[in-house]
């Protein structure tokens, strides 16, 4: 049952009683489950009953009525419960549908995730139906609602203040943000300050993105609405959060994997009360999953020395209780949707058995195909095509800047110093052709690129923050080769040397997001990325670097719809042309 006005009927609420008054027997006990109660914050011994999708009773009695009652002795065993992961992307090659599936099989049962695709791609009803069909799953999806594009679009319709409050309205929505624009807020921008003060008015929290942010700043940030920050780098800084009263998200990414750090210099600091904070894995890319989900943070958590009771209620009780839903989810109590782990060991917070919505997803260390396969295109998400034409003497190259990676997803400008009238670049050098084509074929920037690759010949892609094109490499030709196969594939990647296809990952939804299960778009891109690595890319995440191309929260230059444009002056310096 997916969360409207109200998550449970009327009926289903008079038929949850009958079951605790006896007159109708629960759907599965866990008999003498020795489970964590973060109420007490105690592990307290109990018979959990269980009623279809919730959880009806948790104390020492046994259910008289048990026809058709399924009875699992928990005796020797954790129960804990399902752990939240509270800022998703579920974008990252990956879907959704695949993503939550995954994530479940490994304990994390409720994910709470960006907006950003389904809002910049989807009209506004296919979007929010989508999302309300994606919450019929065994996982518990929600969703934040961003304020801003994260980048400069040429048609601002997906940002009318009608949509964007409908979105934050939804019941599915706990959160606005996150807020990447915030100096924008602080500069004067009034249309997104009223969107954060209607978020408020909402009694729903505000995730900001304030990586370096001064006390000051901090400051001004929470009078404004913000209640929690994910870009604490160091434990000075996440104390720093904490002292000025915001709910602190630990991060461990495939970029910033800070957690250990964090948590041995939180500690070094003084802090011994984790009850404000949380973790995320801030959606990485899909082979940073193979060690687990949030279940891989919880066991750096404990490695750390936390409390076992404060390192598993960093993943599940605090995140439920900052978003007002403790009454729902992330405790083990009558009335909270049925998502639970149970353990063989307090010190392994991968679940041998999982149960999301009632259902078994993983037991006894197999996982059960509770998810099926997902309707995209009943969704309005049909295959990308590319209905355009490329070829060499579209694209020429006489731009006098370009720019310059410093890691995986800081740019800076810099004075293209070698000629670029030539169809092929020298590999002695780190610096390739660059080009972003409007997914429609209406308009395209023309650079080039340093420190991105020495030997790609032609890599093409329509992984990006808008779904447009872009185009890297030495070789023209290649480049072109390689555009012609990304068509032809229906989207996503694809690397090309002296004219042939070396290796490609299909994206069919959007041109972003593939319909391969979590282990299979972890093969593509492990095999994706080891040819690029290769091939002299260097920095930590070739995946990340696709993404952040066009984000203009990111310093110091970015190429956007409009064209490349400085963040700091917040101008176009070089337009996009139209073709």
């Amino acid at each position: 049952m997916t969360e409207r006005l109200y998550r449970w009927t009327k009926q289903r609420l008079r038929q949850q009683l009958a079951v605790v008054k006896g007159e109708k027997a629960p759907s599965l006990v866990l008999q003498n489950a020795n489970y964590l109660n973060f109420a007490r914050r105690k592990w307290l011994k109990a018979n959990i009953w269980i009623a279809g999708d919730r959880i009806v009773y948790v104390g020492n009695d046994m259910p008289t009525n048990v026809t058709d009652t399924e009875i699992v002795d928990c005796n020797n065993k954790l129960v804990v419960p399902g752990y939240i992961e509270h800022h998703a992307h579920p974008f990252q090659l990956y879907n959704p549908h695949s993503f939550a599936k995954y994530a479940s099989g490994r304990g994390t049962t409720t994910l709470i995730n960006d907006n950003m695709m389904f809002f910049l791609h989807l009209e506004k009803k296919k979007a929010l139906t989508l999302i309300e069909a994606l919450d019929e799953l065994p996982a518990s999806m929600y969703w934040w609602s961003r304020y801003d594009p994260q980048t400069e679009l040429r048609d601002e319709e997906p940002l009318s203040n009608s949509k964007m409050k409908e979105w934050l309205e939804h019941p599915l929505v706990l959160q606005g943000g996150e807020l990447t624009s915030w100096p924008k807020v602080l500069e004067g921008d009034d249309s997104t300050l009223h969107l954060m003060q209607e978020t408020t008015r909402l009694r729903k929290p505000i995730e900001g993105h304030l990586p370096g942010a001064s006390e000051r700043t901090l400051a001004q940030m929470a009078l404004l609405g913000v209640t929690c920050d994910h870009e604490a780098m160091t434990g000075e800084e996440a104390v720093r959060r904490l002292d000025l009263g915001y709910t602190t998200s630990l991060r461990h990414s495939s970029i910033r994997p800070d957690l250990p750090k964090l948590l041995k210099e939180m500690q070094e600091l003084g802090v011994d009360y984790f009850d404000r904070c949380l973790m995320t894995t801030d959606g990485s890319p899909p082979s940073f999953y193979e060690d687990g989900v949030m279940d891989s943070l919880i066991k750096i958590a404990l490695e750390s020395g936390l409390d076992p009771v404060d390192a598993y209620a960093m993943a599940s009780y605090n995140v439920a209780k900052y978003y007002n839903m403790d009454h729902k989810l992330g405790m083990i109590a009558p009335g909270r949707i049925a998502h639970l782990n149970i353990l063989e060991d307090v010190n392994n917070p991968l679940p041998s058995s999982v149960i999301a919505k009632g259902k078994w997803v993983v037991r006894d260390g197999e996982q059960l195909d509770e998810f099926g396969e997902f309707p995209w295109e009943d969704h309005g998400i049909n295959p990308y095509t590319i209905d355009w034409d490329l070829t060499e003497e579209d694209l020429s190259f006489s731009m006098a800047m370009g720019l310059e990676m410093i890691n995986s997803v800081i740019l800076k400008p810099y004075q293209i110093p070698i000629e670029s009238t030539d169809k092929v670049l020298s590999t002695s050098h780190d610096e390739s052709f660059f080009v972003m084509i409007d997914k429609y074929g209406k308009w395209h920037i023309a650079t080039m690129i340093k420190g991105f690759a020495t030997h790609v010949s032609g890599f093409a892609s329509s992984f990006s923050n808008t779904g447009d094109v872009i185009l890297i490499g030495k070789n023209v030709s290649d480049m072109v080769v390689a555009f012609n196969a990304l068509k032809e594939q229906g989207g996503g990647m694809t690397l090309v040397e002296e004219g042939n296809v070396i290796g490609n990952i299909q994206l069919e939804l959007f041109g972003t997001l593939s319909t391969k299960s979590m282990e299979g778009v972890m093969e593509d891109e492990k095999k994706f990325v080891a040819l690029l690595r290769e091939r002299g890319y260097k920095f930590e995440d070739p995946i990340y670097s696709l993404s952040f191309f066009s984000s203009t929260h990111l310093p110091y230059i970015r190429v956007t719809q409009r064209g490349i444009y400085d963040v700091k002056k917040k101008t176009v310096l070089f337009p996009a042309i139209m073709r």
